[in-house]
This record gives structure tokens, sequence and C-alpha cells, in this order.
């Protein structure tokens, strides 16, 4: 079900921009050598940098095959790779602080932004790994910026167990590292609950998708 966007009440900054990092990013270690990194409200003013990007982004639907038959992702998307200008400067202002936070533990930048927006309850993604290309075989992190209505991210060993549950919008920030991306998988459910848009942007090293 689909729900008018409610911007946040604390989220009052006039123009958007990321926050410091450091001591306010609250690491928590999962099993197999993974960790996840979460800053709430990471970006000031994202329910303004929300409204620019549902706006300027050329979101496209895509189909894939699944099994048998092809099917509709159930999300729009739009990929930005290595070189190719971002939709908005905000967005290099946080791949820049990211890129200087992570810099000594990733030993790489990061270099691709995959952005998704999630129209409705309706839209979603199923569980999954970012395995394509390194990420398969190799440490790694992706960055998770979110803003928009807040939706459940969930994560979980691979092959099922106890998911851990993060509701992530308004400009929260999630970063997984070390092996989650080889070791855990992680989904953003379906929900029948009213909810309105939101957009993630998943800044990736050279590689990994």
């Amino acid at each position: 079900m689909t729900a008018p966007f409610q911007g946040s009440l604390l989220d009052m900054c006039e123009e958007p921009g990321p926050g410091p990092l450091g001591a306010t990013v609250r690491r928590t270690l999962l099993d197999h050598g993974a960790w996840v990194d979460v800053r709430p409200g990471w970006i000031a003013g994202a329910d303004a940098l929300f409204d620019r990007l549902e706006r300027v982004v050329p979101w496209h639907a895509e189909r894939r095959h699944m099994y048998d038959r092809v099917v509709d992702v159930p999300r729009l998307l739009k990929f930005y790779d290595e070189g190719e200008p971002l939709p908005d400067p905000v967005l290099d202002q946080a791949r820049d602080a990211l890129n200087a936070h992570y810099a000594r533990e990733l030993g790489e930048p990061f270099r691709t932004a995959g952005l998704c927006l999630y129209r409705d309850g309706r839209d979603s993604v199923a569980w999954h790994g970012d395995r394509i290309g390194r990420g398969s075989d190799e440490d790694t992190m992706v960055a998770i910026v979110s803003v928009g209505a807040p939706r459940a991210l969930l994560l979980r060993p691979n092959g099922g167990g106890r998911a851990l549950r993060h509701e992530l919008g308004h400009g929260d920030l999630i970063v997984m590292g070390g092996s989650c991306q080889r070791t855990w998988e992680h989904a953003v459910p379906k929900t029948a609950r009213a909810i309105g848009p939101r957009i993630s942007v998943q800044f990736r090293p050279r590689g990994v998708r």
C-alpha cells in the first residue's frame, strides 16, 4: 500500500549534507568475520535530498529471469558507474566522507553508486549478498544511505537463521563490511502497511555489485 511521503519533524535543515562519522558510528560484530556499522540521521536535510533525487534521477524499471519466467523487478533503478557524474552534489560529499572514514580499513575508494526507489510497501528486494564480481570471494564494503520513509533492512546468516532488523530512512547510513557479503545476506521485505517511498543509495568499490 502507498502512503504520502511524510518528512521527519527532526529534519529541518535547509541545505542537505552529510554529518560527521568518527565516534558517531556504531559497529556490531557478526559471525564469520562480518560486521555492520550504523549511523542514524547521517544526512542532514535528507527529506529535501529525497525530493531532489526522486525528481532528477532517470529511474527505469527492469525485468529479470527468475526460474522459468521473466518478472518485473519490484523497484525502480539507476546505476552510476565509475566516472559517471552523480545526480546530486550531496552524493559526492557523502562518497568523499565515506572514503575518508574507511580509507585505511577498506584500502580503496568507493567508486560506484546504485540507486533504488521503493515506491511503496509492494516494492522490495529478496534475500541476497552483493557477490557479483570480487564480493564473491573477497572481503569488501557496501555503504547504503537511505532517504525517504523508513523501511526494514533485514540481515541473516547465509542459509537462514535469526534475522537482525534495521529501520532505515531519513538520512540513515548502514555499512556492511568484512565478510558480510559472502557469509550473510540482506533483504528489504514487502509490507502490507501503508508506507511512503524510500530511496537507497549503495556505494561500492570497483568490481563489486
